[in-house]
């Protein structure tokens, strides 16, 4: 870690507990001077955090950051049976892309979190917007013998198990939009990442992440690009943020472990419970085609059915767009 980004990170924990602190007593605990932490305060900003600032007062984060305990998490996953060190980071470019790294340097997979993500991706290389300590940022690495063709419809199972999980929490109205996203009112909560290295026929890795909006709340977000909720929003109240990714991992790792044996088939009845597609108009843009018609659930490959007038069609990829009433695209 550069030390500008430590300061910054050493900032950010004197402030998270959302408190005024004089620009006197910050300087003196980062040794830093009075102008340098304005800077780094300033700088922020670029973290998707924002602090309020006062002459007489000094500064504060305009809301507190629950940041995750790792002494907690480890001991929350080993009461749930998961005994595996989980890596903590507070700024990484991507989870997903740091497990890939180190299974291609033969280190194995494991579990990764991070309070932020400096090129956090969604599907097709889309940047995932992470600010710092306010969602989950997670990836599991999990090694498998049969090879990509038996992980058919992985990324839709571990959307149903935490479309269950939330549900289960008391989050009101989740659905999953195929093949990766969790919404919520035509909302995005979070989405799914599946990325695999290895033998496509033979052992192969695959790496799941998982991106969660958490205690994200309005304005301070402007950056992020299309409709989005939060947990918090939907319930109205800040998440334990450790707790959370302790349920979480226990269920992702679960269902990574169990799926050669029971594949995309014992999900699919939760799936189809949360499916947000199902009996809508869309249009699917897929191979240099747009396609549209009627979505009518999942096949028990994972493949998005929808009926085109002429018949029903599988479809493995694509990306879907939910057709309003009067014919526009939403």
């Amino acid at each position: 870690m550069s030390p500008p980004t430590a300061t910054r990170i050493a900032l950010l924990r004197l402030l998270a507990d959302g408190h005024w602190h004089s620009g006197r007593e910050l300087a003196g605990r980062l040794e830093l001077t009075r102008a340098a932490v304005c800077k780094q305060a300033q700088a922020l900003a670029d973290w998707g955090v924002s602090v309020h600032t006062e002459r007489a007062r000094g500064y504060r984060l305009a809301q507190a950051l629950d940041l995750l305990d790792p002494a907690r998490l480890q001991d929350g996953l080993a009461r749930v049976g998961v005994r595996d060190a989980v890596e903590l980071f507070d700024t990484l470019p991507s989870t997903n892309a740091h497990l890939m790294t180190r299974i291609s340097r033969g280190c194995g997979g494991g579990m990764c979190l991070a309070e932020h993500q400096t090129a956090g991706r969604g599907r097709r290389g889309r940047a995932w917007h992470s600010p710092f300590g306010r969602n989950l940022y997670l990836s599991i690495g999990q090694a498998y013998e049969g090879g990509a063709a038996a992980l058919v419809g992985l990324s839709l199972a571990i959307g149903a198990a935490l479309a269950q999980l939330l549900s289960d929490l008391g989050v009101p109205g989740v659905g999953i939009k195929w093949p990766n996203d969790l919404l919520c009112d035509g909302r995005k909560l979070g989405g799914i990442l599946i990325e695999l290295q290895g033998d496509t026929q033979g052992p192969c890795w695959v790496v799941a992440g998982v991106g969660l909006n958490v205690n994200m709340h309005g304005a301070a977000d402007d950056a992020i690009d299309q409709p989005w909720t939060s947990l918090a929003q939907l319930t109205g109240r800040d998440w334990d943020r450790t707790a959370l990714a302790v349920r979480m991992i226990s269920t992702l790792r679960q269902v990574m472990s169990d799926f050669p044996a029971m594949g995309l088939a014992h999900w699919q009845a939760v799936y189809d419970r949360f499916d947000v597609l199902a009996g809508r108009a869309v249009d699917v843009d897929w191979a240099g085609e747009r396609i549209r018609g009627v979505a009518c659930g999942i096949d028990s490959s994972g493949a998005l059915l929808v009926d085109d007038g002429a018949g029903r069609r599988a479809l493995w990829g694509g990306e879907v767009t939910v057709r309003a009433r009067g014919g526009s695209a939403v």
